[in-house]
């Protein structure tokens, strides 16, 4: 991804940007009417009653004005709710919901549809025809207003509620490893170590994440300027100088400095793009502060240990030799298996030492991935382990064997 794509996505996933955009059709929509009205060549009229469009616009105005304001608060309440019983990193999917910002969007360009319509009406601008024009034009507005209102109600049934968290961490996290399993490499060579003599270039900030990659930008920097680059620092790294972005093989000029820099897209929190430990990371969080002592919630844990279950086997289905090399100047090291399944079970197997239920079910979880992935069974086979030995210390003897009976 380049990236000015990546930024691309980013700002399309704003609230703000979608409603600026419904904003400006509805304002071509509504001054429209008065410009083809007088462009037909042949008479459109249609009786209406004494101010008919007029009242219909004051009311779809009052209306949308109402129903942005309620869509508004039943988004904030839902960002609140999931902050506050699963995890705050599953905020940034709630917001970038495209159901929530289409309704938001749809009810404010209907309002300001009915304002400028409004506004049009009192100043003559619209001919008889535009007006016939404009009122068939309300009714499609009022049709996709109604729609949008419908399955906006029965979005917010679920909008926000703890399964419906689960679920979107669960296919962000999905979707990343997927795609790191079939490029893990991001189409780069391998990264086994830095050769000595190298030269590293950091971040001209410290202290902010790696959000993105551009290792095309950075190929063709290369093979520009007749060097290798080594890529340390891949997305949900902080940048900082013990973590350099990249190192050089070969001079090292401005140019080159500046150029690695533009190729790395950095902020101060992590996306889940690119980053490929942050879905697994906010599932564990959700699945650890349901296993706290004010919430004592184990079958939230299950549920979180059902939904690593599937993200890990999904990816590891989809591994392909990451044989085809698009970028041969640049070198970029792999995620390791093994970290991930740390970041993914150990909050759990620490904070769910003392519930039985929840070993059980772990238990059967990294067994199933083991078997899924032999060559990555001693990953799965020393967390397993850790969870085991964490687990003699809370539980008593009969639940110990329920455990190691499970397995049997």
């Amino acid at each position: 991804m380049t990236t000015s794509l990546a930024l691309l996505r980013r700002i399309m996933r704003t609230v703000w940007a979608r409603a600026i955009a419904f904003t400006a059709v509805a304002v071509k929509f509504a001054l429209a009417a008065g410009v083809v009205g007088s462009l037909i060549p042949f008479e459109l009229r249609v009786e209406l009653g004494q101010n008919s469009v007029d009242s219909l616009l004051q009311i779809i105005a009052t209306a949308m004005l109402t129903a942005t304001t309620f869509s508004i608060t039943a988004m904030v309440t839902a960002y609140s709710s999931a902050t506050t019983i699963a995890t705050p990193r599953s905020t940034k999917l709630l917001i970038a919901d495209p159901t929530s910002q289409n309704a938001l969007s749809i009810f404010l360009g209907g309002f300001v549809f009915a304002l400028v319509g409004i506004i049009a009406l009192s100043t003559g601008y619209y001919t008889e025809q535009g007006r016939t024009i404009l009122f068939f034009g309300t009714l499609v507005v009022i049709a996709i207003i109604v729609a949008t209102l419908l399955r906006w109600i029965g979005h917010l049934a679920r909008f926000g509620r703890m399964a419906d968290v689960i679920d979107r961490v669960e296919d962000a996290a999905t979707r990343t490893l997927v795609d790191y399993a079939k490029h893990p490499t991001l189409g780069a060579r391998e990264l086994r170590g830095v050769p000595a003599g190298a030269s590293s270039v950091t971040a001209a900030a410290g202290g902010e994440y790696v959000l993105s990659v551009d290792v095309a930008r950075l190929d063709a920097l290369a093979e520009k300027h007749r060097c290798d680059l080594f890529v340390t620092a891949i997305p949900g790294t902080i940048a900082d100088h013990r973590h350099p972005l990249a190192h050089v093989r070969g001079r090292v000029s401005e140019a080159i400095e500046s150029g690695i820099r533009s190729a790395f897209v950095l902020g101060r929190h992590r996306d889940y793009d690119q980053d490929p430990r942050l879905g697994v990371i906010a599932l564990a969080e959700i699945g650890s502060r349901a296993l706290s002592p004010s919430t004592n919630d184990p079958g939230t844990a299950i549920e979180v240990i059902a939904a690593l279950q599937r993200v890990f086997t999904a990816a590891l289905d989809s591994r392909e030799p990451d044989g085809q090399i698009d970028h041969p100047h640049v070198w970029i090291a792999r995620p390791r298996v093994d970290e991930l399944v740390t970041d993914a079970f150990r909050p759990l197997a620490r904070d769910g030492a003392g519930f039985v239920e929840v070993q059980i079910r772990l238990q059967k979880c990294l067994r199933a991935l083991r078997l899924t992935a032999p060559d990555e069974a001693v990953a799965f086979d020393r967390m397993a382990e850790e969870s085991l030995r964490r687990a003699a210390r809370h539980l008593s003897r009969a639940e110990r064997r329920a455990v190691r009976a499970a397995l049997s």
